[in-house]
């Protein structure tokens, strides 16, 4: 019998709701998640490896100004975009992952090269940029990454020490009421068909952050996991709390020492420590027998996913499966 296949993506998860999109706004991230879904799906249904699905369906998204990571990054205080991204395979643990890199078109592919070719695990900044130049990797110019919405909302912000989610969290000091929700954090996690999981994410961050701020994203163990004995896990939200509470992994943990299912811990973790701490967000997982889950406590996250046993779905509201 083979193996079953599964790919499962985000576009971010928030402030999500009924009626918050135009017809044609959701006729577009409709388009923007089926067309990833069918890059990454693509990969797993001609027999490649997870990584290389999970590269194809987060580049779709990056190449996509709908979405929060590659040309459709925010604005730093700076009025720059300063972007993050990991990828993490699950049979041997090998994890890739970049912060703070400009004018890279493909962040998620920078972080594949650092995976296989750079002898670490993280790179930043400067020394990421030269890493990709060595490595050939295409970039763009600043005018590649403007869109104007995105600078729209960085100038109502710009002069003041407030940063903005990418999706609700106006209880939080410091974080000012962002009333576009519709950018967000993109992630992919895959089963292929021999069984090996992966997981990556990609991010432009928050709009006017300050001091190189990083968040979860591309941090291992806390916004991007994967380990076939357990799950590959992607996370959106507000990643400083991801990052305390080492989502990712924790997941992981609880799937590997404690017997919990898929999606017992995946909701454990999402639905009842996270909101506890006042963290809001959400994520998608799989595990090496191509099941696959959504989890998330903010009211709704941009989602797909494909699975060969015939599963197929696109949403944004409510709960997912």
């Amino acid at each position: 019998m083979q193996q079953p296949i599964t790919l499962i993506i985000h576009g971010g998860a928030g402030n999500i709701y009924p009626g918050m999109m135009t017809e044609q706004q959701e006729k577009d991230y409709t388009a923007g998640l089926k067309y990833a879904l069918d890059k990454g799906y693509d990969v797993l249904k001609n027999g490649g490896v997870a990584t290389d699905a999970v590269i194809a369906a987060i580049a779709a998204m990056e190449d996509n100004p709908l979405f929060n990571a590659g040309r459709g990054a925010v604005f730093t205080k700076k009025g720059l975009h300063e972007m993050d991204a990991c990828i993490m395979e699950g049979k041997e643990l090998n994890a890739g992952a970049v912060a703070g890199v400009r004018n890279i078109k493909n962040p998620i592919v920078l972080a594949n090269e650092v995976m296989l070719h750079s002898g670490h695990v993280f790179l930043s900044g400067s020394g990421a940029s030269d890493f990709a130049l060595q490595q050939g990797l295409e970039s763009a110019p600043d005018s590649y990454f403007f869109n104007k919405e995105r600078y729209e909302q960085w100038i109502e912000i710009r002069d003041s020490n407030f940063y903005q989610l990418d999706h609700k969290a106006d209880n939080l000091k410091g974080v000012a009421p962002n009333p576009d929700h519709k950018f967000g954090t993109v992630g992919a996690a895959a089963c292929d068909v021999n069984g090996n999981i992966a997981a990556g994410t990609s991010t432009g961050g928050m709009t006017n952050k300050r001091f190189g701020r990083i968040g979860d994203s591309p941090v291992v163990g806390a916004g991007t996991y994967a380990n076939n004995a357990t799950c590959g896990i992607s996370c959106t939200g507000h990643g400083e709390y991801f990052l305390r509470a080492v989502v990712a992994h924790d997941i992981s943990c609880l799937i590997e020492y404690k017997g919990f299912s898929l999606a017992e811990a995946c909701d454990f973790v999402i639905k009842d420590k996270l909101k506890k701490m006042g963290g809001e967000g959400g994520l998608i997982a799989v595990n090496a027998k191509g099941e696959a889950h959504f989890s998330f406590n903010s009211t709704g996250m941009n989602r797909a996913m494909r699975s060969s046993d015939g599963r197929e779905l696109i949403a944004y509201y409510g709960e997912g499966i």
